[in-house]
């Protein structure tokens, strides 16, 4: 976690992605057609407590959030949601600090939030990659 926060002095932004070299950070799969992925996600981050979403895009699978840190700066959050196959999805996430300052790891925290929720609600349906 160190690492994190001492990356997080110059980065303010994460995300995640099937190359992401912080098995944290890698995609998470879903047992899940597209349009029941989306449902799922979407209702589950509607109801995390702190976090706003501002909009979503079912046809391309993007729900943009925002939450507000202790410290009063805004954190800007996109989560994607893509097809691999007609049976299985893919969840991915962006988040980035407004301002110059880095984030202290605070970004790479909310990421590691929303995946812990989501695979709690669809534990199920997770694929082990």
């Amino acid at each position: 976690m160190l690492k994190r926060t001492l990356i997080g002095l110059l980065r303010s932004h994460e995300q995640t992605g099937d190359k992401a070299k912080d098995p944290l950070l890698k995609s998470h799969f879903y047992k899940l057609s597209k349009d029941k992925a989306w449902e799922e996600v979407l209702s589950t981050l509607k109801k995390m407590q702190g976090y706003k979403v501002l909009h979503e895009v079912q046809s391309v699978g993007e729900i943009v959030m925002e939450r507000r840190t202790m410290f009063g700066r805004t954190m800007d959050i996109t989560v994607s949601v893509i097809s691999v196959n007609p049976l299985t999805s893919a969840v991915d996430v962006y988040s980035a600090s407004r301002g110059s300052l880095g984030d202290l790891g605070s970004n790479y925290r909310v990421i590691l939030e929303i995946y812990r929720v989501l695979d709690k609600k669809l534990g199920a349906f997770k694929v082990n990659s």
